[in-house]
């Protein structure tokens, strides 16, 4: 007899399934939902970086 059966003829409720998040996605999921240009200014300041130090290269 399975546990379903057997929970349903003592007149419980069926067992809940646990569902883990990963607390990354949800923590980077806040920040870019609080911040939505946040990765504009991020990629932005990587080019201006890269150009930089190409510049600086060539000198």
């Amino acid at each position: 007899m399975g546990e379903a059966k057997r929970r349903e003829e003592l007149g419980l409720p069926p067992r809940k399934k646990k569902i883990v998040k990963s607390q990354t996605k949800k923590n980077l999921n806040q920040l870019l939902n609080k911040y939505p240009y946040f990765p504009y200014i991020l990629g932005i300041s990587l080019l201006v970086i890269l150009i930089i130090d190409l510049v600086n290269y060539y000198k």
